[in-house]
């Protein structure tokens, strides 16, 4: 079987994540050939890949949306039909678009998008939502917003579509129309798993963005909830990485008959023999993560500097890769301000040499789904202070029916001194740390595992051709 992944933002350009857990997956599975279909934001990274693609991904296709700025104006004017004028309303509106119509008009017929956003009929609509929603809002702001907004996804729209006997998006978004998109051109189904709930995640990101005009928040987040119902609404199956995750995809308009949740899994036994680390004085944390707002790292580091008062030996290592530069430039700085000695940025590492040298981890997410770096933490036999975002609480307490005990610590985001509290914790209760890192380790062992996982899948694969012929056949 040939399947086209879709990614967004990650594999093969970033390291670590989702993008370890794809490359995983695809190796993991050598009968099946893999198309990876890649969106990017810059053109730049071209061909940049950051992994060595396994043999059995026989093609990669790159679109990266900044190039949506270099479409050039075409002057010929394409005569929309009523229904197509509707279908454009709901979809300038982010609302609920027949994607169908928009697939037919843009990809079909090739519609110039750089004539619809500018011609009569998108300033009318524009004009409407000035007078409903922004009477007081400058209207050339939200042309521009709404432009920017729209001109990405019609430009992805128009893309040449791999072939493929299945589309799976890993995430919604503009991956996840890619997904309804190839399944429209070539007659086959698609499927979606969110290892973060991806439309709740760029609403956190738009209410603390910067770059937004706030008045224009609210439609930004409109925009993305338009995007994930879209990918939503025709996928055969939709699968999530826990039970509250699969709950909320229900919440946001999915049919709970095409949801289910697939746990991770890691290879257990790459981490199982690693030894606990020798006695040297020092209480040493480790933080493995991509440097990046949403990891949160700035609450880390004045939780660690707290920490360093109260107990001196403490020492933190953050391993991993610069995900957003900036802001590791803020991070460093921070660090430097904050005076804290013994931390320590160490760039893209490889985790199983340095996890011995840890007692215990800590990561410190405002958003994850069922984190890698965790499960690989555990069965190590490390345990983990957490914060209270998607599964973690769980993976700390134990799912429905594993009583196996706690395996670390779980705060409230964003709440520094919860955070040294319980780092400080881990840190003056070593015999208490070694239990919870024994729980850890069971817990991947009996619930967490890879082969599990790639089976799940492959069951999953099974599931959703059998419904896409019930669905033809009916």
């Amino acid at each position: 079987m040939r399947i086209c992944v879709i990614l967004e933002g990650c594999y093969p350009y970033v390291t670590g994540g989702v993008s370890t857990w794809v490359h995983q997956y695809m190796k993991a599975m050598p009968q099946h050939e893999f198309v990876v279909w890649a969106v990017g934001a810059n053109a730049k990274d071209r061909g940049k890949f950051k992994y060595e693609l396994p043999e059995n991904v026989v093609e990669v296709k790159e679109i990266f949306l900044e190039e949506a700025l270099k479409m050039q104006f075409v002057k010929t004017r394409y005569r929309f039909d009523e229904e197509e004028l509707q279908e454009l309303r709901e979809f300038v509106n982010c609302r609920r678009p027949n994607w169908e119509t928009l697939f037919r008009m843009y990809h079909d017929k090739k519609v110039s998008p750089i004539a619809f956003l500018m011609s009569e009929d998108f300033l009318d609509i524009l004009v409407k939502i000035c007078h409903e929603e922004y009477p007081y809002t400058s209207f050339s702001d939200l042309f521009h917003t709404v432009r920017s907004m729209l001109l990405p996804v019609l430009y992805i729209l128009q893309s040449d579509v791999p072939k493929a006997d299945l589309y799976h998006s890993i995430a919604t978004g503009y991956s996840g129309i890619l997904a309804r998109l190839g399944s429209y051109v070539n007659h086959v189904p698609y499927e979606i798993t969110e290892h973060g709930i991806y439309t709740r995640e760029r609403e956190e990101e738009i209410i603390r963005a910067k770059w937004v005009v706030p008045a224009f928040k609210r439609f930004w987040v409109r925009f993305f909830y338009m995007l994930s119902g879209g990918a939503y609404e025709k996928a055969s199956m939709i699968t999530s990485l826990y039970d509250k995750a699969m709950e909320m995809q229900i919440e946001m308009g999915c049919a709970r008959e095409k949801c289910r949740y697939i746990t991770n899994g890691i290879h257990y036994e790459r981490f199982c023999s690693i030894p606990l680390k020798k006695e040297n004085g020092y209480v040493d944390i480790g933080a493995v993560l991509r440097i990046s707002p949403i990891k949160d790292v700035k609450t880390l580091l004045y939780a660690f500097a707290q920490l360093k008062k109260r107990v001196p030996n403490a020492r933190l290592y953050i391993a991993g890769p610069e995900d957003d530069k900036e802001y590791a430039q803020e991070c460093y700085a921070l660090s430097k301000h904050l005076g804290a000695q013994d931390v320590f940025f160490l760039g893209t590492v490889n985790v199983l040499e340095y996890m011995e040298k840890f007692d215990f981890t800590v990561l410190s997410s405002i958003s994850e789904g069922l984190p890698l770096a965790v499960l690989e933490s555990f069965a190590a036999e490390r345990p983990c202070v957490l914060t209270d975002v998607g599964c973690c609480k769980q993976l700390v307490n134990g799912m429905e029916g594993d009583e196996l005990g706690t395996a670390g610590y779980c705060v409230p985001p964003m709440f520094r001194e919860a955070l040294c509290d319980a780092m400080e914790m881990m840190c003056v209760h070593p015999a208490e740390r070694l239990r919870m890192g024994k729980t850890a380790k069971k817990r991947v062992e009996k619930y967490f595992r890879h082969e599990e996982m790639i089976q799940n899948y492959l069951d999953v694969y099974d599931e959703v051709f059998k419904r896409w012929q019930e669905s033809v056949s009916a």
